[in-house]
């Protein structure tokens, strides 16, 4: 037997309808505050991620899919959505074109990376990009966005945020961290040390125990913001408060490239262990230009599927009965539930059983599908004009005039 690929995993129902209704709520959310789908590539050019992500970061480092097609281009599988989106608004001239603009996408990423709870090789993300709206309201409502997302959801998590600041203020924080880590060279882990010569504001992600001890005495970026970033933060603050948001500020929330600034968030959640994050994302002002564009403001965030179903995926309202099943109890009777079953599917979810069996074979049928009704006809049914319905959740059963069948179903599914 041929198996699926470590990391890479199979989604099947119900696990699917969880993975499609997710999907729906996100793209319906999005929409309302002004964002329209892209579709971008799966497969880039590699020199894009490592504009984007960074040469010093694990992703490009040691995780990418990277390898050389036929025709002698250096390509890899995206390992995360925003740098392919970026591409495709520059690729279409819309960075000379002003305005702004508000996309968001949902698909595979690929990280080779060791599988584990949370963490697939393939995985799936919702984001979000605006590009030309430099106003701290937008990076508010990505966050509103997001909080709308989960509370539909019935997600309950904890927002952390942090300013990084301008260009200015990011560094002078630079040179108090990197003073800070010479004077505890020898404590550190290599690893920092190494950050401490490529990125060193991301020696505060470091998970080793001995350095996060160290990095509690370390100077923190919101000590160096300068008026116009602490008022815009102040502001996001405020902003959150007066729409109910809650909100914690961690000040050492941090993203390692240079190209961040101001905002920066993660939504996390205690329901799925180490792997806490959901959702994250912030200010990235300076990326458009970085990849070759016209200068544009940035915002955006990405969040993980695969994550939020873990958390969804052991709730019992998520084995909710929907839909129709219908059978025949004899074998007359199987053209006539055919046609009726195509005239239901214009408008309702419909499951038809082409063999005629017994109403309890029925029955059980329409349970293991996780049927809201099943729909039977039986010879004195034919003949009359009325069909047999039962409503599995509420256990109610009752014989009705076909006419009166589809206002019945959709009364019964609230549709």
């Amino acid at each position: 037997m041929i198996s699926a690929l470590r990391g890479m995993k199979d989604v099947l129902p119900p696990q699917s309808g969880l993975y499609e209704r997710i999907i729906k709520i996100c793209e319906e959310v999005a929409k309302n505050y002004g964002y329209e789908f892209v579709l971008a590539p799966h497969l880039e050019q590699t020199a894009l991620f490592r504009r984007s992500v960074g040469e010093s970061s694990d992703i490009v480092g040691k995780e990418m899919y990277q390898f050389e097609d036929k025709g002698g281009n250096d390509v890899c599988l995206r390992p995360e959505g925003t740098a392919g989106v970026v591409r495709a608004f520059i690729e279409a001239k819309f960075d000379r074109a002003g305005g702004v603009r508000r996309y968001f996408y949902h698909g595979s990423m690929f990280r080779y990376e060791r599988p584990q709870k949370g963490r697939l090789r393939e995985f799936h993300q919702f984001g979000c990009e605006c590009f030309g709206e430099p106003s701290v309201y937008e990076d508010a409502s990505v966050i509103l966005m997001i909080n709308e997302i989960f509370s539909r959801l019935g997600i309950k998590t904890k927002l952390l945020i942090n300013s990084l600041g301008d260009a200015a203020s990011m560094g002078t924080y630079r040179e108090k961290l990197v003073k800070f880590l010479d004077e505890h060279e020898g404590q550190i882990c290599e690893d920092c040390k190494r950050r401490k010569l490529t990125n060193p504001i991301r020696v505060l992600d470091c998970k080793v125990e001995s350095c996060q001890k160290i990095y509690e005495n370390a100077p923190l970026i919101i000590g160096s913001l300068n008026d116009e970033c602490a008022g815009e933060f102040k502001k996001l603050q405020e902003i959150l408060s007066g729409n109910g948001v809650e909100f914690e500020i961690d000040p050492k929330l941090v993203r390692g490239l240079d190209y961040y600034c101001k905002t920066a968030f993660e939504f996390v959640s205690n329901e799925i262990g180490a792997q806490s994050a959901v959702a994250g994302g912030g200010r990235y002002d300076r990326l458009v230009e970085y990849l070759g564009g016209k200068a544009s403001y940035g915002v955006g965030f990405a969040m993980g599927i695969e994550r939020i179903m873990e958390i969804l995926g052991g709730r019992e309202s998520e084995s909710k009965r929907n839909g129709v099943y219908i059978g025949a109890m004899d074998a007359d009777g199987v053209d006539a539930v055919y046609k009726i079953a195509i005239n239901l599917r214009k408008n309702l979810p419909v499951l038809v059983s082409y063999e005629p069996k017994k109403l309890q074979k029925h029955l059980n049928a329409a349970d293991n599908a996780n049927a809201r009704v099943c729909l039977c006809v039986g010879e004195d049914e034919l003949k009359s004009g009325k069909i047999w319905l039962k409503d599995l959740s509420e256990k109610a059963e009752k014989t009705i005039d076909l006419a009166d069948l589809e206002s019945e179903l959709k009364r019964i599914l609230n549709v």
